[in-house]
């Protein structure tokens, strides 16, 4: 595995490959690079080059100046840039980073956007809750919920998964998550609904979501993007807000089918 110096991100190689092109992904907040280590694994992804990013501040990267959305964007664009990847696709926080990606109208490349928060109504109750309550204790309500991590993940990812992906969650800062929290919150406020930011990017997109997904979609944005002629909804069966290690064959058919899809525009 080989790691790649793009200034305050540095993506991980976690699959070789390339004649079938070059996909980044990023993880979710919280998450690391590792999260996406079962989708690399799968066979659908014969020939093509995965490679992973942390976003800077999480799981014990280092934490930077500019934590703004727009500029962790930035970030991944260079690396998308560096990689020559044509395919990006995100994890939760990272999926939203993907979206802000597009909205700059840099990257041309395709999306696989696997639980993205499209407005604050759409989020996870947890972060909201967690921001609340920091108003008056600080950071400790989130160094609770990282002190408990581990058994939050148990029944929601394979239990063989657990130990190291819990070891990576614990590896952040409560402090820089509590700040990090707001700051994103902030970001779906102001945009109010992110989905014809979206929609009027014109980029290819698959946008995925366990069937009993934390992260929600309001009616009028379900509707929305099933009007965009360019973006696929998906629902995958039996799982929560990770499928990308509940269903890691199916996320990797998703990024494959998003890698020809860009072969054939």
């Amino acid at each position: 595995m080989t790691d790649h110096g793009t200034e305050g991100m540095k993506p991980r190689e976690l699959r070789a490959g390339g004649s079938r092109g070059t996909v980044l992904a990023l993880a979710g907040a919280l998450a690391s690079d590792v999260f996406f280590e079962d989708v690399a694994a799968e066979p659908a992804l014969d020939g093509v080059r995965l490679v992973a990013a942390t976003l800077p501040g999480y799981a014990g990267t280092p934490v930077p100046d500019d934590d703004s959305v727009e500029a962790i964007a930035a970030q991944a664009y260079a690396a998308a840039a560096e990689l020559g990847a044509e395919v990006v696709t995100g994890h939760s926080l990272g999926a939203n980073v993907a979206i802000e990606m597009a909205a700059a109208g840099r990257f041309r490349g395709s999306l696989v956007l696997i639980s993205p928060s499209f407005s604050r109504r759409d989020e996870s109750i947890v972060p909201r809750a967690l921001d609340r309550l920091s108003t008056v204790f600080g950071h400790w309500p989130y160094a609770l919920v990282l002190k408990l991590i581990g058994r939050m993940l148990h029944g929601v990812v394979p239990v063989d998964r657990v130990p190291a992906l819990a070891a990576e969650l614990r590896r952040n800062d409560p402090r820089f998550v509590r700040r990090h929290t707001r700051v994103y919150l902030r970001y779906l406020d102001r945009h109010g609904s992110l989905v014809d930011t979206l929609c009027d990017s014109g980029l290819r997109a698959w946008v995925v979501f366990g069937a009993d997904d934390d992260i929600k979609l309001q009616s009028e944005e379900r509707s929305a993007l099933e009007a965009c002629p360019h973006v696929t909804l998906v629902t995958i069966p039996d799982t929560g807000h990770f499928s990308l290690n509940t269903h890691p064959g199916r996320i990797a058919e998703l990024i494959a089918e998003a890698r020809y899809a860009q072969v054939d525009a």
